[in-house]
Formats: structure tokens, C-alpha cells, sequence
């Protein structure tokens, strides 16, 4: 499993994530995606925190980063503990990067968690060519309801590919360590269809 950050960095609740995957017994890595502008970012989820990894998401360049994710994706495919494959699960900003770096890595299966530039790059679609999960929150301030509705005429009827929307979900509802935008029901229940769709394709 390749997990790719929230605009926070690989912080707390990334390292949980992964520890949540090794648990289920997958081979977990998360680059650091911010390594060419602030190496070793880890912000609080605070407003300081936000204003900072806005600011650092606005200068990210999405081509080599792409390019950084197609690295740790071959490397982590090279680790002899790694027998089944490799998928891509990203977190909003990460969520666009799992989504974006499918189009071209082809894994075993990709998971975007509300990726607010999903909408934007749905023409994409065609080049997936791996099984792919959706997750939005259907109450999230940061992706209008008009933009998710975007992504589900885009996929209606495409195999392989699944939209979940948590109706009462906000904004990063999965994030446990982040008071401000964690929401345990959507995320249990968003995590779980997450956890089946893995045990399906890797």
C-alpha cells in the first residue's frame, strides 16, 4: 500500500493509516510528497497548520510529483515481502495525487479519499485502467455538491470503478487526529468499504 498525504504531511495521522494497514496485513509506505519544497513537513491541524499546507499544496507541481509517486511505487513493488501487488490510497490532496498518478502507473488498485481536484481531472477516467474507490463527503465545504455530482455522471456505469458519498461527511471526516473535520461514523463506514474493496483486488 502506497499512501499518499494530506497537505499536513506525513504526520500522525498518515503514520496511523499505515499502521492501520499493516495491521491488516499489507506492506505500507507514505513518501514524503512535500520532499522538494519543505523536506520532512508535519503541520498541526490547527489554522497555522492549514494556512502553512495551503501554501505549500499551491506550489506543488503535480508532473514530477506524479513522477516522485511512480518512484516509491516501483520501489515498494521491488520489496520481496511485497507479493500481491501495489494500490495507491491518497487523502484530499493525496487523494488527487493517488487519483492523477493512476492515469499512468496503472496499480493494482487506487483509493481517493475526497481528492478536491478529482472533479477537475475526470477526463483521466479513461486512462485508469485500475479498479477504482471514490470517497466524498456529501456536507464537504472544500468540494462543492456540484462538483461530486460532476464525478458520479462521469463514472455512472463504468466497471471497476465505485463512488461512495457519506451524506453527513465533511471535509477529511477520516482524519482521527484532527478534531476539527473527524467524523467517526462516515469514517467507519467509509474505511470499511475501503478495507473490503482492498481485500478484493490486492
Amino acid at each position: 500500500m502506497l499512501v499518499i498525504q494530506e497537505i499536513f504531511g506525513v504526520g500522525e495521522y498518515i503514520e496511523a493509516v499505515a499502521g492501520d494497514l499493516v495491521e491488516l496485513g499489507y506492506v505500507a509506505a507514505a513518501p514524503d510528497m512535500f520532499w522538494r519544497l519543505r523536506p520532512g513537513w508535519r503541520a498541526g491541524h490547527d489554522d497555522k497548520g492549514l494556512a502553512e499546507s495551503m501554501d505549500l499544496a499551491s506550489q506543488f507541481d503535480m508532473t514530477t510529483g506524479v513522477a516522485d509517486v511512480a518512484a516509491a511505487y516501483q520501489h515498494l513493488s521491488q520489496l520481496p515481502e511485497v507479493t500481491g501487488g501495489v494500490a495507491l490510497l491518497g487523502f484530499c490532496f493525496g487523494g488527487t495525487v493517488a487519483f492523477v498518478s493512476a492515469a499512468s502507473i496503472q496499480p493494482a488498485a487506487v483509493l481517493s479519499f475526497y481528492g478536491s481536484g478529482v472533479p477537475s481531472q475526470l477526463d483521466l477516467l479513461d486512462k485508469i485502467k485500475s479498479p477504482l474507490q471514490l470517497h466524498f463527503g456529501g456536507n464537504d465545504p472544500y468540494i462543492p455538491a456540484q462538483k461530486v455530482a460532476d464525478v458520479a455522471a462521469a463514472v455512472e456505469g463504468r466497471a471497476g470503478v465505485e463512488l461512495h458519498i457519506q451524506p453527513d461527511g465533511g471535509h477529511a471526516f477520516h482524519n482521527r487526529v484532527a478534531p476539527q473535520f473527524y467524523q467517526p461514523e462516515p469514517a467507519e463506514r467509509a474505511w470499511a468499504l475501503a478495507v473490503d474493496f482492498l481485500r478484493r483486488h490486492l
